[in-house]
């Protein structure tokens, strides 16, 4: 696809481009093996001197259509899915740091990543220093060791809505010769291209407003093709031959392909969390409608945010398209056409209160899960931070009376009068 046609038609249009009497909707290669006629072009494949599929595990074309797609909507050079988000930010960061070395994060993320940096990974001699996202510029940089292989944040974070200033966390990692990694699921390239203010790698949940119906657990990577690995000795797997695959040093074979070449040929190969194809062709069916649901979760979001910020019930609200919120000038610099349809909020009354406005919920639902078509909330303290501890959650930005509310691309009047009657029974 053309790289001068807007995002919106790339949304429809990227990553396949049927020829004369082909399918014109993206086939479901549904097999896990390819056909070859001699053992010597399939031994090719397997040391990487030719393109081409032999097992599913590695590529498909159905999941690599739908990788391009996601690719061109986030302005990189090469992308891959994974089976899920978490599985997207595992590879993102073990492709390029192993045991004895160190990451610097944002301490506002997900907690399910939190939990993966600093208790899975950590078991695997990977340590984490987690910053707030507001930390100066001083406090970012003293963060760093000579062992600090990347820097971690969420451009906007789950579920505690601050804005990441990208070109602060670029700038000290580039200055420490390390790449900065963004989870940009939240925003979506539709609101935010983090390549854009200097972040080199950006993972996806697909889960989310990718797939938008709650379809598809998946993930994606995405490489800028910007970071320079050469430019120092910190990533000998990408710069140094890999005798797994008879001595090819990624760097010198694939160019700017060679983090996505690796993460493929070497992670996925050894774990395995691939997405399945027909799971990659409802994402890219997700995909076609991004532009337009995305823009009417933001509308519905900044009305109901509004009501909130009105009601005598409500302490108090936290979106970024609200002036009040602490993250509006940040959000008018890297999102200004939205940010997404989550607000966070507190019920006056505290955890019970906020239980009894749940309870009596009857539009929304109670999921663990955000950021599709339907509107949807959740206490975190209770569910996807349970695992954190008082203190973590303060550092995260997860108070005990948070509600996260997912806004979706209902009726807003209809969303609107269900949290008015629910609040009335808080």
């Amino acid at each position: 696809m053309e790289k001068n046609y807007h995002i919106n038609t790339n949304c429809v249009q990227a990553g396949y481009s049927p020829k004369n009497g082909e399918p014109r909707v993206l086939p479901i290669v549904q097999s896990t093996t390819y056909k070859y006629e001699s053992s010597e072009q399939m031994g090719r494949l397997f040391d990487l001197e030719e393109n081409g599929y032999f097992y599913t595990r590695l590529q498909n074309p159905t999941n690599d259509a739908v990788a391009a797609r996601i690719t061109a909507l986030e302005g990189g050079v090469a992308g891959m899915l994974t089976s899920s988000g978490q599985a997207a930010n595992f590879y993102a960061v073990f492709n390029i740091a192993s045991a004895g070395d160190h990451i610097v994060s944002s301490a506002a993320i997900y907690g399910g990543t939190f939990n993966l940096f600093s208790v899975t990974m950590k078991k695997l001699g990977i340590d984490f220093t987690f910053v707030r996202p507001d930390v100066s510029e001083e406090e970012l940089n003293a963060a760093f060791r000579p062992n600090t292989k990347a820097v971690f944040a969420e451009t906007l974070s789950n579920p505690s809505l601050d804005v990441l200033d990208i070109e602060k966390f670029a700038r000290a990692a580039h200055a420490h010769g390390v790449p900065l990694i963004v989870d940009n699921t939240f925003p979506t390239p539709i609101n935010c291209r983090p390549f854009q203010f200097g972040a080199d790698i950006v993972t996806h949940s697909t889960t989310k407003y990718m797939d938008g119906h709650a379809t598809s657990v998946g993930g994606a990577i995405i490489d800028s093709g910007n970071f320079d690995w050469t430019q120092n000795d910190k990533f000998p797997g990408l710069t140094t031959p890999d005798e797994s695959y008879h001595g090819i040093t990624y760097t010198e074979r694939f160019g700017k392909g060679a983090y996505i070449t690796k993460a493929t040929a070497q992670l996925m190969r050894d774990l395995g969390s691939i997405p399945s194809p027909h799971n990659a062709f409802l994402l890219g069916l997700g995909l076609e409608t991004l532009a337009l649901r995305v823009q009417r979760h933001c509308e519905n979001a900044q009305k109901v945010a509004e009501f909130l910020e009105a009601h005598e019930k409500v302490a108090w609200v936290d979106y970024p398209g609200l002036p009040s919120s602490r993250g509006y000038a940040l959000a008018q610099k890297y999102m200004p056409h939205g940010t997404s349809g989550v607000i966070s909020f507190g019920v006056k009354g505290g955890r019970e209160a906020a239980t009894r406005f749940m309870d009596h919920l009857e539009l929304a639902a109670i999921v663990t899960h955000v950021a599709d078509a339907r509107t949807c909330v959740l206490h975190p303290a209770s569910t996807t931070h349970r695992q954190l501890t008082d203190a973590q959650l303060e550092e995260a930005g997860v108070g005990p009376d948070l509600i996260r509310l997912s806004v979706g691309i209902e009726y807003v009047d209809d969303i609107i009068s269900d949290l008015q009657q629910a609040l009335e029974q808080a």
